[in-house]
């Protein structure tokens, strides 16, 4: 028990800095001028912190919404799930995740790595927005969003360690050192605001797109704007998948037979949108189909059935 007592007794500060401390802190509220001062810090440190918590809300929505993929049906809860893990993440994070994501050095870019479309997955959505800097202008930028976190850190954790608050010298001391911390982390709020415009812009140009006949035709019937057909996220091809399922038997399915139903149930998909003559040009140009002709009743047959492993091709 004694040894504990010691151990307690050893953590508690020197009981002349402890009086010295409350003497001060006792004097204070007569002291008129460093009263007047305490104020003016506080209500500057204060907007130093809403200057800096309206930045991480604009770092967030960056973040959060400058690229989203997944299947259509899904998008809305895996922006609302980016939403909320990005909701967690300090600063620090935030401008890792932003530097090479969002702002990207211009030499260095890459486009964002696309996986190869299988039938599995050809229905789904995959977008990217971001900023293209030189590589000094990147570097730069860089350094300046190290340093408001650093800063930004000092501030909430190390600035009463850092000034003399009980002293007429300290706090101008202070007071001047959080006028220039506003100014800074008011520019780098400018400079983000700009960059949530940019990226607002962007995204307006590509809401135009998706409501355009070339993205339909892009998404829907793989036609891409240069007129190239992408067959493996054609229309027509998912309807031949859709008459095979239905009018196969022993595994193949008649190719008139097929091109009669699918113009029943999805009129706007002719081989003619891809430039084809017949739908047996739609199978043998798509290469996700074998084609085989049979002897049906002294008749050939054109008859198809979807590959094992179709070849993805434009």
């Amino acid at each position: 028990m004694s040894d504990l007592t010691g151990f307690a007794a050893s953590c508690l500060p020197d009981k002349g800095w402890i009086t010295q401390r409350v003497g001060r802190a006792m004097t204070t509220p007569s002291d008129d001028a460093l009263q007047t001062l305490h104020r003016e810090v506080q209500r500057l440190l204060g907007r130093c912190l809403l200057r800096l918590q309206q930045y991480e809300r604009l770092i967030k929505a960056i973040v959060a919404h400058h690229e989203l993929s997944g299947p259509p049906h899904a998008l809305e809860a895996i922006r609302a799930a980016r939403v909320t893990d990005t909701a967690r993440k300090t600063l620090g994070t935030l401008v890792g995740d932003l530097l090479g994501s969002y702002v990207v050095a211009r030499e260095s870019s890459t486009p964002p790595e696309t996986a190869s479309i299988s039938p599995e997955d050809i229905a789904s959505v995959s977008f990217r927005m971001h900023l293209s800097l030189s590589e000094p202008d990147f570097a730069r930028t860089e350094s300046d969003l190290r340093e408001l976190v650093l800063l930004r850190n000092n501030l909430v954790h190390h600035f009463i360690d850092q000034h003399d608050l009980w002293s007429l010298e300290g706090c101008h001391g202070a007071h001047d050192a959080l006028v220039a911390a506003y100014s800074r982390i008011d520019q780098h709020f400018e400079q983000l605001r700009g960059w949530v415009e940019h990226m607002e812009q962007s995204r307006r140009l590509a809401a135009e797109f998706v409501q355009s006949n070339a993205f339909r035709d892009l998404v829907i019937n793989g036609i891409a704007p240069d007129g190239m057909d992408y067959w493996p996220a054609a229309g027509i091809v998912s309807a031949l998948r859709e008459a095979a399922e239905e009018l196969a038997v022993d595994g193949w399915a008649s190719v008139s037979g097929a091109g009669k139903w699918i113009a029943e149930r999805f009129p706007e998909q002719l081989p003619a949108k891809y430039g084809c003559s017949s739908w047996r040009q739609v199978v043998h140009e798509s290469r996700i189909f074998d084609l085989r002709y049979f002897d049906v009743n002294g008749q050939r047959v054109a008859r198809y059935r979807e590959k094992e492993n179709p070849a993805t091709s434009h």
